[in-house]
């Protein structure tokens, strides 16, 4: 949606429905001292930008806009310089911009690029990520109705309502962030919105070893596991940084091979030429028309897939997604919720029993111990550091259990100065048994890389 768009539904917006917010409302921490002057902006914006000139204004219609806009506010402003500081005239131009044309108060975070992570939980809280710890943030929004206009801002252009009868919402911005809405009367608080960012510049190799979430070694061994067809599960808690470490193990893909991937929301960014990105689709205001995770892995085997990269699995499409790497789709990767190695593999014999499959637990286990190569686990540590702390081996099948064998861990050798966790993912000394699918693939490593 176009910037003149987003204005054109400004006075829509300010209608929200106000059922949903049947909470004690939070009391405002200061008053703004230019919230008239804002008013006379915002009023004028809204009757000199009309909707007759949208055609006019071409591919580059967003930048003329924001001009047109800052030449209003600026006006306006000339107007009322007799009091208003240079300081001030800056901090209204700003602010009104991002209420206009961006997300209101959180607008500043969203393009601050040290921030990974936004958390407003009501109108006067609101914390950031950054470097991997919590720091709240000084954002404050007006009151629940200004959470809820920002809100509606972020989920109107992409066709979906927020309101008592639907409270929660998963939706993407423009730039490609995750963001989670959640309003009263389940959350007790106020509205909250919860907004994940990932970087426009996908992350390389280069920066997860330079970050140190892995090492040289490790990162030569994934490459090699990716080019001999080795199916991968990438393991590890909320916020380890699991997309981002399967969005580096994918780019190892070749550029020859047709790539699948299958999201709720769409965070990998592949590079190679021949990528179709397939994401779901929620049910419609009838509770009709959702298309699931599932759906589009059975419907991924039909469109002739090399790789299927699959971004969380969670419920029942785990057993599509195991059958798939045993019949014939190798080298597929995935991502799943667990603490271990070994937790994860438990979480996948529980999404296959979701599958409504009446299957023994030893077929499970047998399905997973074939279909399942490497667990990568990721783990973030007390400092905020994101680490592969594993990388574990499935070996087959002793009786009912399935066995493995880490092929490396992470040891931690102390703190430095800062406080921050010293240490570093080496060989446990064991070679793993697909040393055989390296060979067939014409794949090499050093006959030291697996020496502690």
């Amino acid at each position: 949606m176009s910037l003149l768009e987003r204005i054109q539904r400004e006075k829509s917006v300010e209608g929200v429905d106000n059922k949903a917010l049947k909470v004690k409302k939070t009391p405002v921490v200061q008053e703004d001292p230019y919230a008239k002057i804002k008013a006379k902006i915002h009023s004028k914006i809204i009757e000199e930008i009309k909707s007759d000139s949208l055609k006019d204004l071409g591919p580059n219609g967003d930048e003329i806009l924001e001009e047109q806009i800052t030449s209003i506010i600026e006006n306006i402003l000339n107007e009322e310089s007799s009091y208003i500081t240079k300081n001030e005239r800056q901090k209204i131009l700003s602010e009104v911009i991002d209420e206009t044309i961006g997300f209101g108060p959180i607008n500043p975070l969203i393009h601050d690029s040290s921030v990974s992570e936004i958390m407003v939980n009501g109108p006067n809280q609101v914390y950031v990520e950054k470097k991997g710890k919590l720091v709240l943030s000084d954002v404050r929004f007006k009151d629940d109705q200004h959470v809820m206009h920002v809100i509606e801002k972020i989920v109107a252009p992409l066709g979906r309502r927020i309101d008592e009868s639907s409270p929660m919402v998963d939706a993407r911005l423009p730039n490609g962030s995750r963001v989670n809405v959640i309003i009263p009367p389940l959350a007790l608080d106020g509205p909250s919105i919860t907004i994940r960012k990932f970087s426009e510049k996908p992350y390389t190799v280069k920066d997860l070893i330079n970050f140190g979430t892995i090492t040289p070694n490790v990162a030569m061994f994934l490459k090699a596991c990716v080019e001999a067809r080795l199916n991968i599960v990438v393991s590890g808690g909320t916020g380890s940084g699991k997309t981002t470490t399967l969005n580096v193990i994918s780019s190892f893909i070749p550029e020859d091979e047709r790539i699948v991937t299958i999201e709720d929301a769409a965070e990998i960014q592949l590079g190679q030429e021949h990528v179709l990105r397939l994401e779901t689709r929620p049910p419609n205001i009838e509770g009709k028309g959702a298309i699931t995770i599932r759906d589009l892995v059975r419907n991924s085997l039909r469109m002739r897939p090399d790789r299927i990269v699959v971004g969380e699995v969670r419920s029942g499409e785990a057993l599509d997604m195991l059958q798939a790497m045993n019949t014939g789709h190798d080298g597929s990767l995935t991502t799943g919720h667990a603490n271990t190695p070994r937790d994860m593999l438990a979480r996948l014999e529980t999404m296959v029993l979701m599958a409504g499959m009446e299957l023994p637990v030893k077929a499970i286990r047998e399905q997973i111990a074939s279909a399942v190569d490497i667990i990568v686990q990721q783990s973030r540590l007390k400092d905020g550091s994101r680490k592969i702390t594993h990388i574990s081996e499935v070996t087959g099948m002793e009786g009912d259990i399935i066995t493995m064998q880490d092929i490396f861990v992470y040891k931690q050798s102390g703190k430095d100065e800062r406080g921050r966790i010293v240490g570093e993912i080496v060989p446990t000394g064991i070679k793993p048994k697909f040393m055989e699918k390296f060979e067939k693939a014409g794949v090499m490593l050093p006959t030291d890389l697996f020496t502690p």
